[in-house]
């Protein structure tokens, strides 16, 4: 074999390696994207809206899980299950009375179920984006009720808001329990709307 064609092969043999790397490269990166979507959910879509940047979006959702992993998360005994349940039941019945203070309540009652839970309860912030890691697909529903709640500190709630702000909230506080949370009764906040009287008024 002559030099030139030596030279042929060598350069062949190193085109399809760089190839194939460049083939192993695209197809991680794929499933990289593939697990971020799945695993953040609709947070994934906020993330590279707020970045404007697919890849600086994907880096900061894999720092992300590696905070996460960093905490000492973990589910809740039974018993805490069902002490947090009947506590939520509690605030749900205030409602009635008391719409601006259950919702508060709510909020504190999810903070501490966080707590318990092992997430991190400082700035509010960095406790989203430690959450969206195993809630993404309820984040935005917190999100939702923790605003209506500031709102309702500063008296600019009203109470069709507030009535979101607990459903908001209890899409988070199911998630974050571990399972399925059931209503003993019908609830305020899931009041069916009060009926529209069609009837013509009679004049006679």
């Amino acid at each position: 074999m002559n030099t030139t064609t030596t030279t042929t092969v060598i350069l062949i043999v190193v085109i399809v390696l760089a190839l194939a790397a460049a083939a192993g490269l695209a197809g991680r990166l794929v499933l990289r994207r593939r697990h971020l979507q799945t695993r953040f959910g609709p947070e994934y879509d906020r993330a590279i809206e707020q970045y404007g940047d697919r890849r600086v979006a994907e880096r900061d959702l894999t720092d992300r899980e590696r905070r996460h992993r960093e905490l000492d998360v973990k589910p809740l005994d039974p018993a805490a299950c069902d002490a947090y349940a009947a506590e939520w039941t509690e605030v749900q019945e205030r409602f009635v009375d008391a719409p601006d203070d259950a919702v508060q309540a709510a909020d504190e009652l999810i903070t501490r179920l966080m707590h318990e839970r092992g997430y991190p309860t400082g700035a509010h912030d960095k406790r989203m984006e430690l959450l969206s890691v195993e809630h993404g697909h309820t984040l935005e529903h917190y999100r939702t009720a923790h605003e209506i709640a500031r709102r309702s500190e500063a008296g600019h709630a009203e109470t069709e808001d507030l009535r979101l702000a607990m459903i908001h909230h209890r899409a988070l506080f199911t998630d974050l329990l571990g399972r399925p949370y059931h209503r003993p009764r019908a609830m305020p906040t899931d009041a069916p709307p009060i009926p529209v009287d069609t009837t013509e008024p009679n004049h006679n």
